[in-house]
């Protein structure tokens, strides 16, 4: 949050906007003086903002406007991409396209699943203790063995189910 604030006090000292220093018809690192951008903003659900995209024209943009007064069939195909650029920054088709966001978000989702695997991997041989030698089967079996010796709960427990003379459990 802090570096945003720092960011944005930066880029007002020095006169620039969020979106950069070019036109949307301009070459990106060009040497003139670039128009200065409005608080344009426009979607699929409000698609005709209040304010245009450029709001300072340089000459030929002025001149084109001029042109723009006349007849439209004077004008070239050229001439009216630029009119609608000056007045919307994408078209409904660039709005719509699909980003490729999605392969980021899925390759942080697989590399946060993956060092979690390896950190629980980790743990496991090297932080947590071993098993304590009561979870052996050895042991288990030995413990049953002495409930049923001790005829431990006999009348719903283990021991009624084990059959004493047989030694195997009842069926």
């Amino acid at each position: 949050m802090f570096f945003r604030a720092a960011r944005r006090l930066v880029l007002k000292k020095r006169g620039l906007g969020t979106r950069g220093t070019h036109n949307a018809g301009d070459a990106a690192h060009s040497k003139g003086k670039a128009a200065p951008y409005t608080n344009y903003h426009a979607q699929r659900s409000y698609p005709m903002p209040d304010e245009p995209f450029c709001t300072e024209l340089t000459a030929e943009q002025r001149a084109l406007k001029e042109k723009e007064k006349g007849s439209w069939t004077q004008l070239s195909h050229a001439e009216k991409v630029a009119l609608y650029r000056l007045q919307f920054h994408e078209t409904f088709a660039e709005m719509n396209r699909r980003s490729n966001e999605w392969k980021t978000v899925v390759g942080c989702v697989f590399f946060f699943c993956g060092f979690t695997a390896l950190l629980i991997w980790w743990q496991r041989v090297y932080v947590f203790p071993e098993k304590p030698i009561t979870l052996t089967d050895e042991w288990k079996a030995k413990q049953l063995q002495r409930i049923l010796d001790m005829k431990g709960n006999p009348v719903q427990g283990l021991a009624s189910r084990w059959d004493y003379e047989k030694k195997e459990w009842k069926k």
